[in-house]
């Protein structure tokens, strides 16, 4: 149980860490002002797209990684 516990957290713990960094920042910034009027108009669908799977996905790595972090620290 230890070893399936400690994968499960591992796993969880580098889909959270990726899911996290490709997630898109909530301003663009200065570029996004400048030249980002034509993105804005053609590729936002898209954007919300996958900015929603990277959100569920990160929720709920979360969750499973909070859940694994409280069996390890119970077992032990």
């Amino acid at each position: 149980m230890d070893v399936v516990l400690n994968v499960l957290l591992i796993v969880s713990s580098l889909i959270l860490i990726a899911s996290i960094l490709l997630q898109s920042g909530k301003s663009a910034g200065l570029s996004g002002a400048i030249g980002g009027g034509a993105e804005q108009l053609w590729g936002k669908n898209k954007a919300r797209d996958y900015d929603a799977k990277f959100d569920k996905i990160t929720k709920i790595s979360a969750v499973v990684f909070m859940i694994s972090a409280l069996a390890m620290a119970y077992i032990q």
